[in-house]
Formats: structure tokens, C-alpha cells, sequence
């Protein structure tokens, strides 16, 4: 998966290393014109909604007992839409019984692995997220994760690289809201790649900053 140093060791008890490996994507694609009212980001000709994300990253909080950012989310959401535009190119498949198999590699927890099975929207994440990897296994000339650690590895190393270099020609564009898509994740600590703001968030987010403003001039009694 592809997070920060804190949240990878924070999540490091419930997620296998398969999941910590085979999704990082390290992948930076260009620039669109923009997004669409609603829309957390766009990959290529997928559209990721903010509720998407939202409901997404609370569901996965749930599963795993802790938190899961709505950046960090967001960043395997767009990860998942940029192999996927891929594998369709280069005609890789990844049946049901191979994305399910990762899974069980990605969490390997029992009780979060159970927790994820129960919640519609927490398995279709989990599930997106095995059939990321071993879709990136096998663009890297691997079979899945049956082969040897070794194997799988290299496999794994080769295909970010394929994926790294077919990725330049798929825009990314992720709403200000996030932050802006960099070296394959978001970063919120600076502004998006979009545009400017729309003038309803530039309003309220004027009128925000006049009333904290407004309160610290207000004598203290």
C-alpha cells in the first residue's frame, strides 16, 4: 500500500506484507483540467466521488479497530483505478479465487479479516486492493502469490516498474480538498493540482476565516 511511515507502522499489526508491498505503486500520471463537482479525483476515465472515499475510509476504520485516513484511502483508491486502466491495455486478468486468496495475504488478522468479510464496502476495498497486487505480480511476469517469497518479490518489483512507465500516459487529478497526487500517494500538506477553489468553498472558507479572526480580537473577560 502506499502511506506514510506512520500510518504503514500503525497499521503494520493488521496488514500482511503482501499488502504493504505488492500495492505500493509508486506511480505519477499527468494532469487533467479537472475534476468534477463531487469528485475526489479522476483517473484516466474513472471518476472517484468524495462519498466514495468517505464512506470507504470509515468502513476500513471499522474493520481494522483504527483509523484509516480519507488521504490514505483516497491514495488506494486512485492506485486501484491506475492498475486497473493497465491491466486493461496490457489484457492481465485476476480471477475472483486470486483476488480472494490475496486478500487473506493483505490482512492477515483473523478478527479484522472477519470484520472486513461482513461489511460490503470494507471487502470491495480489500478485494480491489489483492486484485491491485497481484495484478502487479503478474505485469511483472509473476503467476500470483503461490510462487516463493523470492519470486513473488521480484515479481513485485518489475511490475511497479511496468506500471510506473505505463502510468505516464493516465492523468490523475485529485481535488484541492486532498491535496495534490505525488510520487504515488496524496499529499495534504499542499494544495491540489486543480484549478482554483470554487467560489461556494472560497466563500465559506473566507467567511471562516473572518469569524476566527473576529473571536481573537474579541477582548477576553
Amino acid at each position: 500500500m502506499t502511506t506514510k511511515r506512520g500510518d504503514s507502522v500503525s497499521r503494520g499489526r493488521k496488514f500482511g506484507a503482501l499488502g504493504a508491498a505488492a500495492a505500493l505503486v509508486l506511480l505519477a500520471g499527468g494532469c487533467a483540467a479537472g475534476t468534477h463537482p463531487g469528485a475526489a479525483a479522476v483517473v484516466g476515465k474513472t471518476e472517484i466521488s468524495v462519498g466514495d472515499v468517505d464512506k470507504t475510509s470509515r468502513a476500513v476504520s471499522a474493520a481494522l479497530g483504527q483509523p484509516f485516513a480519507t488521504s490514505v484511502t483516497l491514495s488506494e483508491l486512485v492506485n486501484n483505478a491506475l492498475v486497473k486502466e493497465v491491466r486493461e491495455q496490457r489484457s492481465v486478468s485476476v480471477s475472483d479465487a486470486e483476488a480472494a486468496a490475496a486478500a487473506k495475504l493483505v490482512v492477515r488478522d483473523a478478527t479484522a479479516y472477519a470484520k472486513f468479510e461482513a461489511d460490503p464496502v470494507a471487502r470491495e476495498f480489500l478485494l480491489n486492493v489483492a486484485s491491485t497486487a497481484v495484478a502487479t505480480i503478474k505485469l511483472g511476469g509473476g503467476t500470483g502469490v503461490n510462487g516463493t517469497q523470492a519470486e513473488v518479490q521480484a515479481a513485485q518489483r518489475a511490475g511497479l516498474t511496468v506500471l510506473k512507465d505505463a502510468a505516464k500516459n493516465i492523468t490523475v487529478d485529485v481535488s484541492p480538498r486532498f491535496g495534490k497526487w505525488t510520487d504515488g500517494a496524496i499529499d495534504g500538506t499542499v494544495s491540489g493540482s486543480l484549478s482554483d477553489e470554487s467560489a461556494q468553498a472560497k466563500a465559506k472558507r473566507e467567511a471562516a476565516e473572518n469569524a476566527a479572526k473576529q473571536q481573537q480580537q474579541q477582548p477576553q473577560g
